[in-house]
């Protein structure tokens, strides 16, 4: 494959675009518009991917026959039991309301769950031959207060993130310890991001 002329994130998240950045790349944005609705009987990850490559076509549809698209989505899981198993735990969308934040933030409260980003490459002219990966992260959370809840609440920050929390906020500092990669839990997991653009023939700066 020659060396792309077109790095799209296929995204409105302001998280990745701050992430894809700091790789020292130049590239476009253009955001996907596809169903975000989970299939009936489909296990957490395996939706995770699949929207990751939907995104990724149905941007790299929009775009002449040159260029990478990078798409991903990130999904959090809090296991039913001391398993851990991701594909049958509860899944914690994004929270419509401060109810719903406040009951999955109480959900999460000193338990560990586990933040799963899958994202998806795709050159334009190979719309046939995406690459998908996912990377799991496991987060434990702290033991932070009822106040401390409806204080973070009140900012307005849960409402466009999995989970309702943002491990990078600096006053609520919502989580004890990560085993994994970090920027995952943010929302793109830059050290295999960057591996995999490599072999696109991109020059991501080092993680």
């Amino acid at each position: 494959m020659t060396s792309p002329s077109r790095l799209i994130l296929a995204s409105s998240s302001p998280r990745r675009r701050e992430l894809l950045a700091s790789l020292g790349l130049v590239y476009e944005i253009i955001r996907p518009d596809i169903d975000e609705r989970q299939h009936p009987g489909e296990d957490h990850i395996a939706y995770a991917r699949r929207l990751s490559r939907e995104k990724a076509r149905a941007v790299a549809q929009r775009l002449p026959a040159e260029g990478v698209v990078l798409a991903a989505d990130t999904v959090v899981i809090l296991a039913a039991d001391t398993l851990g198993v991701t594909e049958t735990g509860t899944l914690l969308a994004k929270p419509a309301d401060a109810d719903e934040a406040r009951a999955m933030l109480r959900q999460l409260r000193g338990r560990t769950h586990q933040v799963v980003t899958a994202f998806t490459l795709l050159a334009a002219d190979s719309p046939d031959a995406p690459h998908t990966e996912s990377v799991q992260t496991q987060v434990t959370m702290r033991d932070y207060s009822d106040a401390e809840i409806e204080a973070y609440i009140a900012t307005g920050d849960p409402f466009d993130k999995a989970g309702g929390y943002a491990i990078q906020h600096p006053a609520f500092q919502p989580v004890a310890q990560i085993n994994g990669s970090y920027t995952n839990v943010v929302g793109l997991p830059l050290e295999a991001v960057s591996a995999a653009l490599r072999r696109f023939g991109f020059s991501p700066d080092a993680v």
